[in-house]
């Protein structure tokens, strides 16, 4: 007979339907996996047949067949042993085979036949939702599987405990969604004494969801205050936070198998490679552009990032997606982020301070800044320049405004903007703030007044912006009346707006 069970396969966050088939015939005693396993896959014989011997069974000396269709599909992943085991078990009697056809299932198991966790599991209890199939995984996993809702989830700490379920001598009970464990963040804007033109940067970054550049000397406090950005944002929305756990599910980085409630914050360092920044590897997993999908990536040290990987993040910025190309596959996953970069004015960081004056000004500047191409320049929306806090600052106490009243303001910018494109329509694709709204949505909801409109064309023609800078003055304008419940773009937005445009690095 043929035993069936059904699992996955992940492409990108995308669900390949997988069946899987095993069979006992007569002949001499192998066990094959067919259907282009990996080397994880192949290797699942060895586990699966030590985690039988574990429940005192045997593999009987037949010949036995796992078939994993459809065949000319890639499987990868350690995740396919734990179906394999179950369609093994259902074809020597040991589960009823009829039952076990209606359940989707994936789990790694360890030699004494525990079952250990994998990635992917969220997307895959969405899948099986969708076919409204139950659903087998670890048990360490089960709050994770539990959030597709109205899912029979079978959360098996064991091979010996599912067994004993579907024998109805042991119940296992249905687990409940849980939520990743929160990082406190308790960074706080009053701790950044002095630089309010920033921290100002700061709020409007956050209120519209635009990309941040500082520029200024070391220890200014870049970092400092692009530590604080997270504080300052709105928690996810539900939608979202399935949308972001998905992603960290299938890259494995999902803490303790719960939901993620707080948008993620991403700083990797200079030295990360293309694929590390926008996916790629063996397997193409998400890159750290993907991860902070709906949250914050930081780039410290922007010029030190090589070339080729600044210039491979020009696509994901535009487009809120990256798509990894392979000789046999394109994965694309979601890469909505906010970025914000940090750089010195030039390699010694001293440019301009007369105390520690630069040896190879102006030269030195213009050759670290121009490593930042001009069309990834023209993607950041606000460019400040942070100067050194002097002594009289430091010495200063702690600002009255802290991060919640910040965050107060950016919240209630933020929902002016979600309620205003809600208004166009019930598309999927509408934006959810103003840096995600393109030309055309722009000139309906931010055209300027006629004083505002005469500002930006003039300075949009002495600056010689590009078309994307001229509407990404635009989206900064009209953030910056949001926050004022300002219902039209007037010409002090668009002056302001304007002050946070930069020209081309190096000059």
């Amino acid at each position: 007979m043929v035993a069936r069970v059904g699992t996955v396969a992940f492409l990108g966050i995308e669900v390949i339907e997988v069946d899987v088939q095993a069979q006992l015939a007569a002949g001499l005693p192998a066990f094959t996996v067919v259907g282009l396993p990996d080397k994880a896959v192949g290797e699942s014989r060895e586990r699966v047949k030590a985690a039988f011997a574990a429940l005192g069974l045997a593999l009987r000396p037949q010949r036995i067949t796992v078939n994993l269709a459809p065949a000319d599909q890639l499987k990868e992943g350690s995740h396919f042993d734990l179906p394999i085991a179950i369609a093994l078990l259902a074809a020597m009697g040991v589960l009823p085979a009829e039952e076990i056809t209606e359940f989707v299932a994936l789990g790694e198991l360890a030699l004494d036949g525990r079952i250990s966790a994998v990635a992917g599991v969220l997307p895959a209890a969405v899948h099986a939702l969708g076919r409204d199939k139950g659903f087998i995984c670890p048990a360490a996993q089960g709050g994770e599987a539990a959030w597709a809702g109205g899912l029979d989830v079978l959360a098996a700490g064991d091979l010996l405990s599912l067994v004993n379920h579907f024998k109805g001598s042991q119940l296992l009970t249905a687990p409940t969604p849980t939520l990743a464990p929160s990082e406190e963040r308790k960074l706080d804007l009053r701790d950044v004494k002095g630089q309010e033109s920033a921290k100002r940067a700061l709020e409007v970054a956050a209120a519209g969801g635009h990309n941040l550049l500082m520029l200024g000397p070391p220890g200014a406090g870049k970092s400092l205050l692009a530590a604080r950005l997270p504080g300052l944002l709105p928690p996810l929305e539900p939608a979202e936070a399935l949308e972001v756990s998905m992603i960290h599910s299938v890259a494995g980085a999902l803490a303790a198998g719960g939901l993620l409630r707080i948008r993620p914050y991403r700083a990797p360092h200079h030295s990360a490679s293309i694929a590390a920044l926008t996916g790629g590897g063996l397997r193409a997993r998400p890159g750290e552009v993907s991860l902070a999908h709906r949250g914050v990536l930081f780039l410290d040290e922007l010029p030190e990032f090589s070339r080729q990987a600044l210039e491979s993040l020009r696509q994901p910025l535009e487009a809120g997606r990256v798509t990894v190309a392979r000789a046999n596959a394109h994965i694309t996953y979601p890469a909505r982020v906010q970025l914000v970069a940090a750089m010195n004015p030039c390699r010694c960081g001293y440019l301009g301070d007369a105390a520690q004056a630069c040896s190879r000004a102006p030269r030195c500047a213009q050759d670290y800044q121009a490593r930042i191409s001009g069309p990834l320049f023209d993607r950041i929306d606000l460019h400040v320049e942070v100067a050194a806090v002097s002594p009289a600052d430091l010495s200063l106490p702690p600002p009255a405004e802290d991060s919640a009243a910040v965050a107060a303001r950016v919240a209630a910018a933020r929902r002016v903007q979600r309620e205003r494109y809600a208004r166009l329509g019930e598309a999927a694709d509408l934006p959810r703030s103003n840096a995600e709204a393109d030309g055309r949505l722009l000139e309906e909801v931010a055209a300027p007044d006629s004083e505002g409109r005469r500002l930006l064309t003039e300075a949009a023609a002495q600056l010689r912006l590009s078309a994307r800078g001229y509407h990404r003055v635009l989206r900064v304008a009209r953030t910056l009346a949001d926050l004022e419940s300002s219902p039209t773009v007037r010409r002090l937005h668009i002056a302001e707006a304007m002050a946070y445009r930069r020209l081309q690095p190096g000059r």
